[in-house]
């Protein structure tokens, strides 16, 4: 769900040159009311990367149907920018956009803290919350049984890898034999990752970043980064382990580009053919697509990863400090409703979470045209269905960012010592959770 966009400093910016332009005042949310056109209202949708409704023109339709709408997307490119502008605006009140997407790794934190904020959509016209997973509902369930967000898509996992790097390092393409390769163990894909670099072609590397592999790891487990009470737990926790030995093994051995995923390196080397194989959840297709670009269509594949698991997924939201909080829920629960889903689905990957849509006949069938004859809707439901429930932290995005963007990053692009890097990255986990 990555594609470049504006930061929150420039639609600050766009938004005051809007409100210039139309006969109009703009609320603290960033909504505007144009006098001009009969009380037209303007609906801002804050999110990050490729949520995927523009790119599949259900903006327009949705205007289309309500000539009275107008919706203005403020993207930004990385969740890890977008969040702590949410928080600033959410502690001020102001800034806010009329739609909010919150991203599954901040979710338990923003129900915890912060769900008196948002609007209960749980209430809201059009909204059937036994339409969505059921695990995924509860993620965005305040104590007081209120619904603060609704799910957009979920993230089963897969592995893309390029069939003409495989066949150059003389290992096979076919989708079925090579998940057979790694099939039930991450160690497996690891040795995999070995024998490609050992015939790689030049300049090529098995996989994209150890982060990537470690986020892959972790989110094939049912129990991550908290215990089953909701407590962190990630230190002592076997899969996180697991995970980063096996992550600093893949750097060690060499099979890894070291890149920062969803920085403009990383973007780069999807189209200069710098590795041969992503850790990919549904939403990741539409950026292999996107950034490697035409002169790689047809070279990318699909197969099913070593164990099944859930990486990412998000929620529409509706900050109470916005003036058109019913339009915006309106909006909202169009947005995740199965048809709109599963057209977001056949358009850019990301895989719904709305159990109708899931089972809707063009999300079963679809094949993604970047992949050819790769039957995209069945790996991805298929996955979908057996992934297990998982217990989400307050802090998950926190412990995942630092260990991944932070220690592996820092081994991979500083050569730093693996136990110092960890021991950094519990010194400011520890220090940001204490605050």
């Amino acid at each position: 769900m990555r594609n470049p966009g504006t930061t929150h400093g420039g639609r600050a910016a766009a938004i005051a040159a809007l409100c210039a332009l139309l006969v109009a005042g703009c609320d603290s949310s960033g909504s505007t009311t144009d006098a001009a056109s009969s009380g037209r209202i303007t609906l801002t949708v804050g999110d990050y990367g490729t949520f995927g409704y523009k790119e599949s023109g259900l903006f327009d339709a949705y205007m289309k149907e309500h000539p009275d709408i107008t919706i203005v997307e403020h993207t930004v490119q990385q969740e890890t920018d977008y969040y702590p502008a949410l928080q600033t605006h959410l502690a001020s009140g102001s800034g806010l956009d009329d739609i909010q997407a919150v991203e599954v790794g901040r979710i338990a934190q923003v129900v915890k803290k912060q769900a008196a904020k948002f609007v209960d959509l749980g209430k809201a016209d059009g909204v059937d919350k036994s339409a969505f997973l059921p695990w995924k509902s509860q993620q965005a369930t305040a104590s007081d049984g209120s619904t603060i967000g609704l799910g957009t898509d979920i993230g089963p996992m897969a592995i893309c890898y390029r069939k003409d790097l495989f066949q150059q390092a003389g290992l096979p393409t076919d989708r079925e034999q090579v998940a057979k390769l790694w099939q039930g163990d991450w160690a497996k894909f690891v040795e995999v990752g070995k024998q490609y670099q050992a015939k790689a072609p030049a300049g090529t590397f098995f996989l994209d970043s150890a982060g990537g592999l470690f986020n892959a790891v972790v989110s094939s487990s049912t129990t991550q980064y908290v215990d089953s009470s909701g407590k962190l737990n990630y230190k002592d926790n076997p899969t996180v382990k697991s995970a980063w030995t096996l992550s600093t093994g893949a750097i060690s051995a060499g099979i890894s580009a070291g890149l920062k995923q969803f920085d403009t390196p990383w973007f780069q080397a999807f189209a200069n053919s710098k590795f041969a194989t992503v850790a990919c959840p549904s939403w990741m297709t539409a950026i292999v697509a996107d950034k490697s670009g035409p002169a790689n269509k047809g070279k990318w594949d699909i197969a099913t990863a070593p164990a099944a698991g859930n990486w990412g997924g998000s929620f529409l939201s509706v900050p109470k400090a916005g003036k058109h909080q019913k339009e915006a829920a309106a909006l909202a629960a169009w947005l995740t409703a199965p048809a709109q889903q599963a057209k977001v689905f056949t358009t850019v990957g990301n895989l719904p979470s709305n159990v109708k849509a899931l089972g809707r006949s063009e999300v079963q069938n679809a094949k993604l045209d970047f992949f050819g004859d790769t039957p995209t809707g069945q790996i991805y439901a298929a996955t979908a269905q057996s992934v297990q429930p998982t217990v989400i932290g307050e802090w998950d995005g926190l412990v995942k960012d630092t260990l991944t963007n932070g220690a592996l990053l820092s081994i991979e692009q500083h050569q730093s010592d693996p136990a110092k890097a960890w021991s950094n990255a519990v010194k400011e986990i520890d220090d940001k959770v204490s605050d």
